[in-house]
């Protein structure tokens, strides 16, 4: 995470410690042992997810040595709202703490969300879509430019306009990304796709044989097909006649299988060549191996099976 800007009245509220949020920073704010009770969630958190291993070892260790940095509110309706230090109120509730220390300050809500934004982009584990979003609803809510947020937030605008881009993307693969089954890297390929259904097709492949993000730029660039693309093509090989639409059918279907381009030609009414096209020494191995074929078999002497480079 590139922090070298902070963003004008954020720069203070930034630290070293656990949360991102440095308790010095905040030496005048007043200083409470509220009742976790009182404390009602932040709105405008953008993690939705909190590893349960995780919150148990922090519990663990606030049963043992209490909570020795405050955790960051503010009042709203007589109560407590959350600021910054969520983990550390879950945790609490866990290890059934009554009380824990606070810091109360008087902030509103456009600066609440930046600071929420802010606790979680210093966390590695929060997932890219959940930051899109956050980034996403601050623009609705509050109006202004990525270039502009990203300056508040201290991180290059492109971080932001290449998360938010990945929100094009469908559920399915959003979904995949927040559960961990793709990276960015796998979703930011997807986004060269053109049809929804493909950009499905393809994600499901990448979890089935486990394509990295280089295997899958790689695969994309092929020029996945597209499932709703039914047009009769011309064969140039072939005399130039129409391709028979069940030959197109089987394109398609080795295109989606194969991840590259894949041609059936006809030599008549039954014999004929199917041509694997590749684009790089690693998609053909990446074919072989797919087809249970070794590329070299290393001191046997045995011939390789002979294989088309269009």
């Amino acid at each position: 995470m590139n922090r070298r800007r902070l963003g004008r009245g954020l720069e203070a509220l930034l630290g070293r410690e656990e949360g991102g949020l440095e308790p010095g920073s905040f030496e005048g704010a007043e200083l409470l042992q509220v009742a976790v009770d009182q404390v009602d969630p932040n709105p405008f958190q953008p993690r939705r997810h909190f590893e349960p291993a995780e919150l148990a070892s922090l519990a663990d260790s606030l049963r043992q040595h209490g909570m020795l940095q405050p955790i960051l509110l503010r009042s709203v309706g007589g109560r407590y709202q959350l600021i910054a230090g969520e983990r550390r109120l879950r945790a609490s509730i866990e290890a059934q703490l009554h009380e824990i220390p606070a810091r109360v300050l008087d902030l509103d809500d456009q600066r609440v969300f930046e600071l929420a934004m802010v606790e979680n982009l210093q966390r590695e584990d929060l997932n890219a879509i959940d930051k899109a979003t956050a980034f996403r609803e601050y623009l609705g809510r509050y109006g202004g430019t990525q270039e502009e947020l990203a300056g508040r937030l201290g991180i290059d605008r492109s971080t932001v306009s290449n998360l938010i881009r990945l929100l094009e993307l469908p559920d399915e693969i959003l979904d995949a990304v927040r559960v961990n089954k793709i990276s960015q890297g796998h979703a930011r390929a997807l986004l060269s796709l053109e049809e929804t259904e493909t950009r499905v097709v393809t994600c499901r492949r990448i979890v089935a044989e486990h394509l990295s993000v280089r295997q899958t730029e790689a695969l994309v660039s092929t020029g996945v097909p597209t499932p709703s693309r039914s047009r009769i093509r011309k064969d140039p090989g072939h005399g130039g006649e129409a391709r028979m639409p069940h030959l197109l059918g089987l394109e398609q279907a080795l295109h989606q299988r194969l991840g590259t381009t894949v041609t059936v030609r006809a030599r008549g009414a039954e014999r004929g060549q199917i041509v694997i096209d590749y684009q790089s020494r690693d998609e053909l191995n990446r074919l072989t191996r797919f087809l249970g074929v070794e590329l070299e078999a290393a001191g046997t002497g045995e011939a390789q099976p002979a294989l088309t480079d269009s």
